[in-house]
């Protein structure tokens, strides 16, 4: 293999996949136009390919059309008015049933490790709606995340029919975009890559740049903020102890997060 050839040596680092990713942005505000079956399944049979720890594959997607039930999850999720309108809401879950159900086969059970299942299931969750998203977009079709299932999760099972050892990680509502939505800054690499050691005061060092930078962009959308913007709102949301019955409710569920 000459240099030229070898993949260390290539100089054009750009591809769909990178771009792709670069443009990501979050979309609540959709046309009336249809997403498909067709256009879901195709999302769902790439995203299934993501990866899964032991090819446990421990997750479920309920795919909701039905208006009144997206009216609904659209309640529990403080009023999310893009959970009811969007034309198509998928509910990313962790799923443990049909691993319990191996299990069974062999005289097991999962009461002694619900922890690590859990985790993993949660886990496995996340990377297929991930996965789901960016075939999404790239087809054009756009849509946010929704985590405010976790406000009440045994509702949303319950709407859902949900079985025990099943519970909803987070949603995504789907559609194509109605308008163009700018990129919120993220924080640089340099806050969150670090190279062979943990640098915690390079991390914080780089809150002042982020503070001042989306404090920015959200001026620039014309949107009330303060100099502060990012650590006051961390600060502001995450002091207090947020969904207190969480730990409790996914019990309920079949996941004992001790």
């Amino acid at each position: 293999m000459t240099d030229d050839a070898r993949p260390e040596s290539r100089t054009d680092l750009s591809s769909e996949t990178l771009a792709l990713l670069a443009n990501r942005v979050s979309v609540r505000r959709f046309t009336d136009d249809a997403v498909t079956d067709a256009h879901v399944d195709a999302i769902l049979r790439a995203a299934i390919r993501a990866p899964t720890s032991s090819n446990l594959q421990a997750y479920s997607v309920i795919v909701v059309r039905d208006a009144d039930v997206k009216r609904r999850i659209a309640e529990i999720t403080d009023g999310q008015r893009h959970v009811a309108e969007c034309p198509v809401y998928l509910q990313f879950c962790a799923d443990l049933t049909r691993m319990e159900a191996a299990l069974k086969r062999h005289g097991r059970d999962l009461e002694d490790n619900n922890l690590e299942c859990g985790l993993v299931a949660s886990i496995d969750a996340s990377l297929v709606g991930m996965a789901a998203y960016m075939a999404a977009d790239s087809l054009g079709i756009k849509g946010v995340m929704i985590g405010a299932v976790r406000n009440d999760p045994v509702e949303i099972g319950r709407l859902l029919g949900l079985p025990r050892r099943v519970y909803p990680v987070f949603g995504m509502c789907l559609g194509w975009p109605a308008k163009d939505y700018r990129q919120k800054p993220r924080l640089d690499l340099g806050a969150t890559v670090h190279r062979e050691k943990y640098d915690q005061s390079r991390s914080e060092a780089e809150l002042d740049d982020y503070d001042a930078r989306l404090a920015d962009h959200y001026r620039s959308l014309k949107r009330p903020t303060t100099a502060d913007s990012w650590t006051r709102m961390v600060a502001e949301k995450f002091a207090e102890p947020r969904r207190d019955m969480l730990r409790a409710q996914l019990k309920e569920m079949g996941f004992d997060f001790r």
